[in-house]
């Protein structure tokens, strides 16, 4: 792996580019949340596909579909964060987080349940905490059967989180929203209580919530158990994808009063419910979720709030000498 540009604040968020086999490319996040220290708190955000089939329509990582990284290629993301800061290996982080979220659907790559296998025994990382979003593609089911017993056998006592990407309760805009065959609710409650367990974080129905997107705590008590699942609630970050399907966000991550209808309702349903707000500056670095600097580089149009830190190459450079987006 090469990383050839990367861009943000090393105090907030820093986003890579690299180039791989074939010259196919990828970005790879890695971020703290302030104000704890990266000896407290440090996420890692990796990719798992060279683009991604899905096509969610708020996601710029969508499209261009190249295939699946090996197990050697997602390693080289995570070691390569690893080693510029902590170079003998043992991170002294008490929440240390990889997320496999940056680009691609991880259960479309089996190679992803290689890595969480080896993990533990790659790093010296007492606070290793994997974590797993998914929307739950149809025809996975191998995949996530797999997954539960890698998390059974070595991510007890809560050492692992899984997260299903949901945005709605309303099943016909949730097929507009996330197009590909998934499964539906109830297969979602059925594998989560599996996958739950006394010892275990409770699993996180994510809600990137769109204006006229319904979250009805109704449809979800019917399907989820307050016991074994959490609510949580972010906004629907600046991307181009989003605006081009004119979608705007519930929550303005700018103007925060108190807790909103929403929230309110679930919580009185029994669900316990994180709004998940972060940093905003993110949004201007491109470091969030759905965001994808490298489709921001190659678009046209600007987008209000979001890749401000990102200026584009000049038309008749490639992609691959962005040495503008910062030092290598």
């Amino acid at each position: 792996m090469r990383v050839i540009a990367r861009t943000g604040r090393e105090e907030i968020a820093m986003v890579y580019i690299a180039e791989l086999s074939e010259g196919r490319q990828i970005e790879f996040v890695e971020s703290v949340q302030p104000p704890l220290p990266r000896e407290e708190k440090w996420v890692l955000i990796i990719s798992t596909l060279f683009g991604c089939p899905i096509g969610c329509l708020m996601c710029d990582a969508g499209g261009g579909y190249r295939g699946k990284l090996s197990k050697d290629e997602i390693f080289s993301q995570i070691d390569y964060l690893v080693k510029k800061r902590f170079p003998d290996g043992h991170v002294p982080v008490s929440k240390f987080k990889i997320q496999f979220a940056r680009m691609g659907e991880p259960s479309f790559n089996s190679h992803v349940l290689e890595v969480l296998e080896e993990l533990p025994r790659r790093y010296d990382a007492p606070g290793l905490l994997p974590s797993l979003s998914t929307i739950a593609p149809h025809g996975t089911d191998g995949f996530f059967e797999r997954l539960l017993q890698i998390k059974q056998r070595q991510y007890s006592d809560g050492r692992f989180q899984l997260q299903f990407s949901i945005h709605t309760t309303d099943i016909h805009l949730r097929d507009r929203l996330i197009p590909v065959k998934k499964w539906d609710f109830a297969k979602i409650a059925n594998y989560g209580e599996r996958f739950h367990d006394k010892d275990n974080r409770k699993i996180t129905l994510n809600f990137a919530l769109a204006k006229e997107a319904p979250l009805d705590s109704s449809v979800l008590s019917r399907y989820f158990s307050p016991e074994k699942f959490l609510v949580k609630i972010t906004p629907l970050n600046p991307t181009h994808r989003a605006q081009e399907n004119r979608l705007c966000s519930h929550i303005d991550p700018h103007h925060l009063h108190g807790d909103c209808s929403v929230v309110q309702e679930l919580r009185a349903a029994g669900f316990e419910v994180i709004q998940s707000i972060g940093e905003v500056e993110e949004n201007r670095i491109g470091s969030n979720c759905g965001q994808y600097v490298t489709r921001h580089l190659q678009a046209e149009a600007d987008i209000s709030g979001g890749y401000d830190c990102c200026s584009r190459p000049a038309k008749d450079r490639k992609l691959h000498t962005l040495g503008h987006l910062g030092s290598i």
